[in-house]
């Protein structure tokens, strides 16, 4: 996908799923084990600023990452690592993203516009 500009919806997602996570001091952390979701930070770029984000623990092993805000050009293949506070909490390589907000926003606007058909199937009000 060429998105048009580089700040393009097309770009930008909000949920992302990792492989197994390889854990770095406990394997996985005991707050995402007891509430099988766990608020913390990640980032996939070395050098980007960490992103607020809600981890949520499949029996697997793997984790689906909600972020707070979309995040730009994640792709599979990178690594989405993990901390809390200054502590690198561990890594997984993601393979699965949701839809981007551009997906997103198409579904929403389809859902909110009705199709021509049924405008004209409304009675008009007497």
């Amino acid at each position: 996908l060429k998105a048009p500009s580089r700040d393009h919806p097309a770009l930008y997602r909000d949920l992302l799923r990792t492989n197994r996570v390889h854990w770095i001091a406990e394997e996985p952390p005991a707050e995402l084990v007891r509430e099988k979701m766990m608020e913390c930070h990640f980032r996939f770029r070395h050098q980007m600023a960490l992103v607020p984000c809600v981890l949520t623990l499949n029996q697997d092993g793997s984790v689906w990452v909600t972020l707070v805000k979309p995040a730009r050009a994640i792709t599979p293949g990178q690594f989405a690592v993990f901390y809390k506070g200054d502590e690198c909490l561990g890594s997984g390589k993601i393979l699965r993203m949701g839809p981007s907000v551009y997906t997103l926003q198409q579904g929403k606007n389809q859902e909110e516009s009705p199709k021509k058909e049924e405008i004209d199937k409304i009675e008009p009000a007497t």
